[in-house]
């Protein structure tokens, strides 16, 4: 990474903790690794570590032998503890946390090598006094702002010095470390920053030139860092390959790798791939040593295929089976590699290229496919991350080719790949959702009371309601779970505490399966921990977690119940639910109440709080008009300042029914002026009996304007109101016309909200002003008009024609 792009990353820790939490905070363990089998004290910084009482160990291998007392005066600040790595404690990171009796803290993580443990000796900042140090041996440093440290080691000519430092991977912050190895000149004959197989981490690797001293070079890239940024630098002859083929194999067998990549060349040797699928962690060793971290392989009971050579062009691929596997790699610039496998019309597959994850190649993958004539089907780039998923819905019956390329053109020996071709199946996975952001969660059980949290499903390629089991459990604690319905993604659990129950931790198993044991599938945690953040909140760094964290903890002075509502909650309808808290004897402490959550289609307040000294809230509970109709559980969390933070409790379930509404109102559009009265019609149409009268009221009415209430029962067909209007109400269009309907059962309120109507309100319009009478003048006497003759009849035109004709004859 260079000088430029990392100055444009803003620089983020995760953090650590909540400070108002009761639960320790783990700030940092110093050393940050140890040698396995051996043992070691360390020195562990945070909050709230005065009742530290053991730790949470992810992988197996490393324990705790010792707490030891501190005296000093910031005792909840610091905390002393003796580990014990045992003789095949696994190499690499391991995720801890810390167990006081009142919580568990956050995550930070702890290495084992397998080389002895030295620290940095300052100073050692100048190249010409770099610190000794033996070959073999792993480095404890930090790098602060513009800080170089160097370290001079002994070599032989034709002596592999191999040196991998472990800097971002520790997980305390967001730096980029830098690595080199020098001669005396101050040439530089490897370096290193960003190597792919280790993340942002460094790894060189060269074979001695000639007999000397050789300066190994660790800074910050941009010449950053700070107190956090610490180093663990493996200085040894131990082998590092960048990459072993093939990608993987099947669950059991043995394979035969090739490693690539070590100064040293390449290097086969035979593999026992573990029973069970999933990623394998290989670690390269020979007579000098054995590598510090891991490559990867992945394990999956599907047929193997290899790359056959030349596979450049469509009519060179190589065979493969579907479902199955191929291995390959880019073997150089513009590389291209060609598979063939044949498929049935309407067949479906997952096609996905493994290379950056989770075998730490280099690789940029674009994956193609095509039919036998060379048509295009279709191809993908980046589908999740840096490697490459297309899902092949078979056309037609025929031979179909897999084409994989680097994005970049890039290539070398080290450009490992494996494609998997497998059918469309159910996939499940379980999760534990964060309740404070980037912040994993995990139960904490009050001895003798509840605690709650929520489980997540993940379904692919399935539907259906899925049931949990939790095993692993500690002593004294029980659960609750509910059915997770097919539309839901999340289901409450509820843990009680016996109030004996023994102050312990445990990592608990989850597995999730469909309640139709006709679909093959079952799903564990997946829960990831971000340690380091990048770039707008950017997963730089982090933990997954196949095991959720539980702990049971001291006894707490309060506890809840939420009083069992007598009536349902209707569509569009709203509740005051009420919760009791029990106190112990002198604890006023005002308690801040939430919903664990809320069923489809309800609402409810996240800022009520039970205030100091009362014993009772209510939260207010509303449901909208699609508010899914039934019985069910629901839970409140409670969170009480006590000693030095803050502790939560759960009520035990209760029930919710929601209910579909009673009626439905049809609300009229009308106008009155000001200062006048108006009759409101809403037209009513029963959906439920009910006994009694229900109680209306309009709401959002203008300003000035007021309505009284009215009754009606259940054969009722209108709700009529007379609402008046002041000269003063608001003039203009009101449309937010609202009834508030309340029907009593069991001597509580079933609330209905309904609406929405509109009342214009007009200004009174002018009254009209008579005119004023006009002056009469006298009348002249206008001349008779002589009366328009009357139009004759066409009987009457005829006889008056004979008679003319007559007249005319006679004279």
């Amino acid at each position: 990474m260079n000088r430029h792009r990392l100055l444009a990353i803003a620089i983020c820790f995760v953090s650590t903790s909540i400070l108002s939490a009761a639960e320790p905070q783990f700030s940092s363990i110093s050393p940050v690794g140890m040698q396995r089998g051996t043992e070691l004290e360390v020195e562990i910084r945070g909050d709230r570590l005065q009742d530290f009482a053991g730790m949470v160990f992810y992988t197996p291998g490393l324990t705790l032998k010792e707490i030891k007392p501190v005296e000093d005066k910031d005792k909840p600040k610091k905390a002393v503890a003796v580990l014990v790595a045992d003789s095949t404690c696994r190499l690499g990171m391991h995720a801890v946390r810390i167990r006081t009796n009142s919580g568990v803290s956050n995550m930070q993580t702890f290495y084992v090598g397998a080389m002895p443990e030295i620290s940095e000796k300052e100073p050692n900042s100048e190249f010409e006094a770099p610190q000794p140090i033996e070959m073999n041996v792993v480095v404890n440093g930090v790098v602060q702002n513009e800080d170089e440290d160097f370290y001079v080691i002994e070599a032989k000519k034709g002596q592999r010095i191999t040196a991998e430092l472990e800097g971002l991977r520790i997980g305390r912050t967001n730096y980029d470390p830098y690595l080199a190895i020098l001669n005396e000149q101050r040439f530089e004959l490897a370096r290193s920053d960003d190597a792919p197989l280790l993340y942002q981490d460094c790894v060189c690797s060269l074979i001695a030139p000639e007999d000397g001293r050789y300066i190994l070079q660790v800074r910050e890239s941009s010449y950053g860092g700070n107190g956090a940024a610490s180093y663990r630098l493996h200085v040894g002859e131990f082998p590092r390959p960048l990459g072993v083929y093939p990608g993987g194999g099947r669950p059991g067998e043995e394979v035969e790798i090739t490693m690539v990549g070590d100064a040293g060349g390449e290097k086969k040797t035979r593999v026992k791939l573990p029973d069970a699928p999933g990623v394998f962690q290989f670690f390269a060793q020979d007579e000098k040593g054995i590598a510090p971290s891991p490559n990867r392989m992945r394990v999956i009971d599907i047929p193997n295929a290899l790359e056959a050579e030349p596979n450049d062009a469509q009519a060179e691929a190589t065979p493969m089976e579907a479902p199955g596997a191929a291995n390959g790699a880019i073997g150089g610039k513009g590389d291209t590699d060609y598979f063939k496998f044949s498929a049935k019309k309407g067949e479906q597959y997952d096609i996905r290229v493994y290379s950056r994850e989770p075998l730490r190649s280099p690789l940029d993958p674009v994956v193609n496919v095509y039919r036998s004539n060379g048509g295009s089907v279709g191809g993908n780039d980046d589908s999740g991350g840096l490697d490459s998923f297309y899902r092949l819905k078979v056309p037609e019956d025929d031979d179909y080719l897999v084409r994989v390329i680097d994005h970049l053109q890039k290539g070398g020996p080290e450009f490992i790949y494996r494609i998997e071709i497998t059918r469309v199946v159910p996939a499940l996975t379980m999760g534990v959702p964060e309740v404070r952001q980037y912040v994993s969660h995990f139960a904490e059980v009050p001895q003798g009371n509840n605690y709650a949290l929520l489980l997540s499903a993940k379904r692919e390629n399935w539907g259906g309601d899925l049931n949990a089991v939790l095993t692993d459990l500690p002593p004294g604690v029980e659960y609750e779970i509910l059915t997770m319905k097919g539309n839901q993604t999340t289901v409450p659990v509820l843990f009680k505490a016996a109030a004996d129950a023994p102050l312990a931790s445990a990592l608990v198993n989850v597995t999730g399966s469909p309640v139709d044991d006709k679909i093959n599938v079952t799903g564990n945690i997946d829960q990831r921990t971000l340690l380091v953040r990048g770039r707008n909140n950017s997963d730089v760094w982090g933990h997954n977690a196949d095991r959720m964290t539980l702990a049971v903890t001291e006894k707490i002075p309060f506890k809840l119940e939420i009083i069992q509502p007598k009536v349902p909650i209707v569509r569009n309808g709203s509740m005051q639910l009420k919760v009791k808290a029990i106190r112990e004897e002198g604890f006023d402490a005002e308690i801040s109440l939430r919903m664990l959550y809320n069923p489809p289609g309800i609402g409810s307040s996240g800022s009520i709080k039970i205030e100091k000294g009362k014993d009772e809230a209510s939260i207010p509970v509303t449901a909208n008009g699609g508010a899914e109709i039934g019985d069910w559980k629901i839970c409140v969390i409670g969170r009480a300042g006590y000693k030095s933070g803050a502790v939560e409790a759960a009520t035990p379930f209760s029930t919710l029914t929601i209910s579909d509404r009673f009626f439905d109102f049809a609300f009229a559009k009308t106008a009155m002026e000001q200062g006048s009265e108006l009759q409101y019609v809403i037209e009513v149409t029963k959906k439920l009996d009910f006994e009694g009268a229900a109680k209306i009221e309009l709401l959002g009415l203008p300003n000035g304007a007021t309505a009284e209430p009215t009754e009606i029962t259940k054969d009722s067909a209108q709700a009529v109101f007379t609402v008046k209007a002041t000269p003063e109400t608001k003039d203009g269009r009101h449309k937010s016309i609202m009834a508030r309907a309340i029907i009593m059962q069991n001597d509580e309120p079933i609330t209905h909200t309904l609406g929405t109507g509109e009342i214009r309100v007009d200004k009174p319009r002018p009254k009209e002003v008579a005119p004023a009478p006009k002056k009469e003048e006298p009348k002249k006497e206008e001349p008779k008009k002589e009366a328009a003759p009357k139009p004759l009849s066409r009987l009457e035109q005829l006889r008056m024609e004979k008679e003319a004709a007559k007249a005319a004859a006679g004279n």
